[in-house]
């Protein structure tokens, strides 16, 4: 499957930050690298009390995706969860994510967060 080129366009090779994730363990300082290869998405993410993580996924529509991540914290937990998103644009043209999510190992329960692209 080629990806919508709104996907790639809006994704690939892009950094984000959090805007809102009360629920989650990324925040404040936590920046998210992501690339696109046909229809297969990876990243990695640190910053914050994230000392290194990782993500994999795939386009799943025109304007979603679904992720797998894990990562080290700084106090040394190593937790790994899921995530379905949805690629959008805000108002002033940055690129935005809003994702469900849960955890699969490590940690309990799930939330709602939302990331927005760094425009340098």
């Amino acid at each position: 499957m080629q990806p919508p080129k709104h996907i790639h366009a809006r994704l690939n090779n892009r950094r984000f930050t959090v805007a809102n994730n009360t629920h989650g363990l990324s925040g404040a300082g936590t920046v998210f690298h992501y690339f696109v290869e046909g229809d297969a998405i990876s990243g990695t993410y640190q910053g914050g009390r994230i000392r290194l993580g990782t993500q994999v996924g795939r386009v799943t529509g025109v304007d979603t995706i679904e992720l797998l991540y894990q990562c080290l914290t700084l106090e040394g937990e190593l937790l790994a969860g899921w995530s379905r998103g949805t690629v959008g644009v805000d108002q002033a043209g940055r690129t935005t994510l809003s994702f469900v999510w849960g955890w699969l190992s490590g940690a309990t329960g799930g939330g709602e967060s939302s990331y927005v692209e760094i425009v340098t």
